[in-house]
């Protein structure tokens, strides 16, 4: 049964008039994957994340739908919109300026399965619905203990990983329930860098996977006050502490800075730190009167992230006192959302129609807030912390908005075969205005085993606080990138305008298919027609981006008047329009095996495309994107992923084998070319060099070995043959650094994970 997408109750996955796919707690943890987006990565082809990342980029684990921005798919809970990250993705890449849902902040003990529906979605559910929808389902069960054990390292035998993940239940007299799960997941550093053209050596750990350790804890909890009227609560609490190398600074650069090199004779590895703090709360009553089911919530969720500076030093401050600490405090972001929603819905029998009318509705109000706090004294003094300046006050703010809306849904059948869905929602932002989306869906089933279904719908992507306010400098030896607010002095100066939602149309069609006994097949297409998409424009470079950074209250070395192309910022703007078509296709089939057992084969392939059908200009009629820019939109998310194999379970049950291929489509970029000897110059900040990163194939191994019914072990593999993605040619690498290319989402750059899982069942 599912709930996600229908508005209906007792639907199951397979009647849905959109397509959906369920994922089951068992399915998540067969992929051996620590975490809830790394798993999901291993079994829907729709579904991709970012190759890797640097600076706090990487500490927040987006994941994108279907080619787009992961601010284009939204993430519930047990039905209710999850709060998103305060930490925007500000590196470069089709990610940049997304504040997605971090789904590894809800324990994954805690899951019972997940719902995802392939659709756009947003006149049921609102904003970001646009490329799907994710509802995250948590478990309820009033007994039992589980316990799994995951330990893991990568091929370049680096990158231990140790996770542990507890839960259970308990009854609450007769009338209720109490389940409480909890995560532990530490990871160390991966390094796959090349060789540092300054030094020769690898001493440049910039490229690989950041070090982080995350602790979580999960309560949900119901008790029926009355046979028909039940309380619940749900409560999830994160900490994250996160560190991620900046690029090396040697020695012989310091020479002329006696105070740094005291400080660091060897040269020094600038550290990002993260200590990050995530809670939601969610309050509710939900009941029955005269067959009219209804949902009343409240929800608060806040996420803290407080970025620091390990490792560092602060040039003006050393000149002009003759000290400089190493750490320091340089950003702290602080996201808030109050949701509150009353749902109600009833199936009707009338005279004047045959068949069962599903009548719903609700209203929400909520309240969400952006908070930019300063750095300390230290980390903003004259150009600030070296690698990441400290937030001024200029730049740093609190900025909220409310959002009220309703909503009307009716689902019927025309005929006995025939099903119809109809939906429209109002929503009113204080910030950008009013929003209207409608959906129609339309299912026929002319025999049992098939089915055709088609959707037609709008829907629309606020922009997030963050992307309207966020102001941000990083700093590498020769190098700065800036981002700075669409409404500051800066931006407005070169041409900059405020932003607007972005808005959708959505069309997809297909079909379900049972053509023999334990087959199913799944096809459908779709098309999204996506406006105004947001993402970093209206690029400037050289003395040009100088003036604009100043006059936001940033201050950059003397140098930075001499790094030309290499010195740049931007800000975000509604900078384009695409069509994105795509093509998806699942099927699953049972073969048995009389006394041996059975084995479970599955295929999934996604095909996806998507093209720049305009192109947005500043006021001052110039372009608001590069070749770069305009590669990230299009060809950085993979042309298609499929995934294919089995799983083998011997008849006792004892033992189980499950092999799968995943094949990671082409992804292409426009790469920056660097001059000089050790690649420390961008030659032309508009001329790049396309580069495909080719098909590549992974193939995953699991096989589980049950010693008691209630005690299992497993030996796995991810990516066994230790794939990597296309390596970068030499002149596209600064510093001669990164053999791969961070900002695309294909296959990750850490390669082979092999692991030892252990299962206890109580």
């Amino acid at each position: 049964m599912i709930v996600t997408g229908t508005r209906e109750t007792g639907k199951k996955a397979r009647d849905s008039i959109s397509p959906i796919d369920v994922v089951s707690a068992k399915q998540l943890s067969e992929t051996g994957m620590p975490t809830l987006r790394d798993a999901l990565t291993q079994l829907l082809p729709s579904l991709t994340m970012p190759t890797g990342g640097f600076d706090t980029g990487a500490l927040t684990s987006a994941f994108s739908l279907r080619g787009l921005s992961p601010n284009e798919t939204l993430v519930l809970v047990d039905g209710k919109r999850r709060h998103t990250t305060a930490n925007i993705y500000a590196n470069a890449g089709p990610q940049q300026g997304s504040t997605p849902v971090d789904v590894d902040m809800i324990p994954l003990a805690a899951i019972d399965h997940v719902e995802i529906l392939r659709d756009g979605a947003s006149a049921q559910y609102g904003s970001d619905a646009v490329a799907g929808v994710v509802n995250i389902i948590l478990k309820k069960q009033d007994h039992g203990f589980h316990a799994q054990s995951i330990t893991g390292i990568t091929a370049a035998k680096d990158g231990f990983e140790q996770g542990l993940y507890l839960d259970g239940g308990a009854k609450l007299t007769d009338r209720g329930y109490i389940h409480i799960s909890g995560d532990f997941d530490h990871q160390d550093h991966t390094y796959r860098s090349a060789p540092d053209l300054r030094t020769g050596t690898k001493i440049n750990k910039i490229l690989g996977q950041p070090e982080q350790t995350r602790e979580s804890v999960a309560v949900n909890a119901g008790y029926h006050i009355l046979d028909d009227l039940e309380a619940y609560v749900v409560a999830t609490y994160a900490h994250r502490h996160a560190e991620s190398f900046q690029n090396y600074r040697t020695a012989a650069s310091l020479a002329k800075y006696p105070a740094y090199a005291a400080i660091y004779p060897d040269g020094y590895s600038p550290i990002e730190t993260l200590d990050e703090n995530d809670w939601e709360v969610t309050a509710g009553l939900r009941g029955e009167i005269d067959k009219w089911h209804w949902d009343l919530s409240s929800v608060y969720g806040r996420d803290y992230d407080d970025v620091g500076l390990n490792n560092s030093a602060n040039l003006s401050l050393s000149t002009a006192t003759g000290r400089t600490p190493r750490n320091f405090d340089v950003q702290g972001f602080t996201n808030e959302m109050w949701s509150n929603t009353f749902d109600i819905s009833k199936s009707l029998r009338t005279r004047f129609w045959p068949h069962a009318i599903n009548v719903a509705g609700g209203a929400t109000y909520r309240y969400e807030s952006y908070a930019i706090g300063t750095g300390s004294p230290d980390s903003t003094y004259g150009s600030g912390s070296d690698a990441l300046a400290g937030t001024v006050a200029g730049n740093a703010g609190h900025y909220n908005r409310d959002v009220v809306g309703g909503y009307l849904d009716v689902a019927t059948h025309l005929t006995r075969n025939i099903q119809l869905d109809l939906a429209g929602r109002y929503e009113h932002y204080t910030d950008v205005g009013d929003t209207e989306t409608g959906k129609a869906a339309l299912r026929y089933d002319p025999t049992p085993w098939l089915g055709f279904r088609a959707t037609i719908s709008n829907g629309f992507h606020a922009p997030t606080l963050a992307q309207e306010y966020y102001s941000a400098v990083s700093l590498s030896p020769t190098a700065a990138n800036g981002i700075i607010g669409a409404s500051s002095p800066g931006a407005l100066a070169n041409g900059a305008s405020r932003l607007k939602p972005e808005r959708s149309t959505n069309a997809s069609g297909g079909v379900v298919i049972t053509p023999a006994k334990n087959l199913h097949l799944t096809v459908d297409v779709y098309q999204i027609n996506l406006r105004d998409q947001i993402l970093p424009g209206g690029n400037v470079y050289g003395a040009q981006a100088l003036q604009a950074l100043e006059m936001n209250g940033f201050t950059l070395p003397d140098a930075a008047s001499t790094w030309g192309n290499a010195l740049s910022t931007h800000w975000f703007a509604n900078v384009a329009s695409t069509r994105t078509q795509g093509l998806d296709l699942t099927a699953t089939y049972m073969s048995r095996l009389g006394e041996v057992g059975r084995i479970d084969w599955d295929v999934a392939i996604n095909l996806n495309r998507t093209r720049l059908t305009h192109e947005g200009v500043s006021a001052s009629g110039q372009s608001l994107l590069t070749a770069q820019s305009v590669a990230y939109i299009t060809t950085a998310y993979p042309r298609s992923k499929m995934i294919w194999g089995g799983r083998f379970t011997s008849a006792d049950g004892k033992w189980s084998v499950g092999v799968h291929e995943i094949r990671w489509g082409q992804t292409t970029s426009e790469l920056s070319v660097y001059s000089g000897a050790t690649n420390s110059s961008v030659a032309n900040a508009y001329n790049f060099l396309q580069f495909h990163n080719t098909p590549k194939f992974v193939t995953n191994l699991e096989i589980t070995y049950r010693v008691t019914p209630k005690l299992a072990f497993t030996l796995g593999a991810n990516n066994l043959f230790d794939a990597r993605p296309s390596r970068v040619p030499d002149g596209n690498r600064y510093l001669g650094v990164p053999q791969y290319y961070m900002s695309t989402s294909q296959l990750g750059m850490n390669g082979g994970f092999y692991y030892l899982k252990a299962n206890l069942s109580l």
